[in-house]
């Protein structure tokens, strides 16, 4: 008999209003998947969407969903998401896309660094997620 994986999403009161993410994420898991820190490269390694936040922002949460579906994973099962963005004054063109992803009433914990400079200086975002999954 399989393990059901069990999530529990919290922002307690002692902590200040979370705007669009959990503060904590309790999970009983069967797998744990990391996803490496995707960015807005198609499959022949070109930049998508050269200059423009949200195309490359899109392609970074396809990028996601396509390692995801490789693992065997939704993003329902995505507990943890971390952004690296060159611009943190651009967080609401983010938001706006990840949420046509994203559980939004039951957000994943996340973390935003705003960064200097990604491996490319084409490249404004990154993301990284972690997953866990039944068997």
């Amino acid at each position: 008999m399989q393990n059901e994986t069990v999530r529990r999403f919290h922002s307690p009161e002692a902590l200040p209003p979370p705007a669009g993410y959990s503060h904590v994420v309790e999970v009983r898991a069967a797998r744990v998947i990391y996803v490496s820190g995707q960015v807005p490269l198609d499959p022949d390694g070109h930049l998508v969407g050269h200059g423009d936040l949200e195309a490359q922002t899109r392609k970074v949460f396809e990028n996601l969903q396509a390692a995801l579906d490789a693992a065997g994973a939704t993003w329902a099962d995505v507990v943890k998401l971390n952004y690296y963005l060159v611009d943190v004054r651009e967080l609401q063109t983010v938001r706006a896309i990840r949420d046509e992803f994203v559980n939004t009433e039951h957000p994943p914990a996340s973390t935003l660094v705003e960064v200097s400079r990604l491996f490319r200086d084409d490249v404004l975002i990154e993301v990284d997620a972690v997953a866990i999954a039944d068997q």
